[in-house]
């Protein structure tokens, strides 16, 4: 409502509009920020899902090069290179598991590793460029874990477990947020005005 001011113009009394008119330019630059925020999000989460990609990979390429070794062998040297006594339950439970590795247990792990990888990748990728699939899959594969990663906090309380907990559950809950976000704007776009 316009309000009289005590300046007089040739054009007659001065007026000033004390009521907000939405600037569609400040709304589309709110939006933005907002968007844009999102995206650093989905951004961290793929850089995160990356990493993770990487690091299985890496493990998995590792494991192929103890093919046709003498692992235990390499578990006995390992215990010794970090002054682990062989009588100790870690050192006896690794040469059991040393003894039993095969060839095929390699290349099957290298396998698993390589199709892992794929999918952190492919999913890191997504989440990069803001994919809904990928929100999808990022929300699926960390909701999988959680029963897992509570289970091993309530075996073994340490500061490792509860922050992967934590990180997993930020994510799940986040691509929640988004995904229910997106369902909203879907509802409200299909409203008729």
């Amino acid at each position: 409502m316009p309000v009289s001011t005590d300046r007089i113009t040739p054009k007659g009394p001065a007026t000033v509009d004390f009521h907000m008119k939405p600037n569609p330019q400040l709304r589309a630059a709110l939006d933005l920020r907002g968007r844009a925020g999102q995206v650093k999000v989905l951004r961290a989460v793929a850089s995160f899902e990356l990493s993770k990609g990487l690091v299985v990979l890496a493990a998995g390429f590792g494991v192929l090069l103890l093919l046709h070794r003498d692992t235990s062998e390499i578990a006995q040297n390992l215990l010794r290179l970090l002054h682990i006594s062989p009588d100790h339950r870690l050192s006896r439970l690794l040469m059991r598991s040393a003894n039993r590795v095969t060839d095929k247990k390699l290349w099957s792990f290298a396998g698993v590793a390589v199709i892992y990888s794929i999918l952190r990748f492919v999913e890191a990728y997504g989440l990069w460029k803001a994919r809904a699939w990928a929100e999808w899959i990022a929300l699926i594969s960390g909701a999988i874990y959680l029963p897992f990663e509570v289970v091993e906090l309530i075996r073994r309380l340490s500061l490792f477990h509860l922050s992967l907990l934590i990180v997993n559950l930020a994510v799940v809950l986040y691509m929640v947020y988004l995904r229910m976000q997106d369902d909203n704007g879907a509802e409200s776009n299909a409203l008729p005005t």
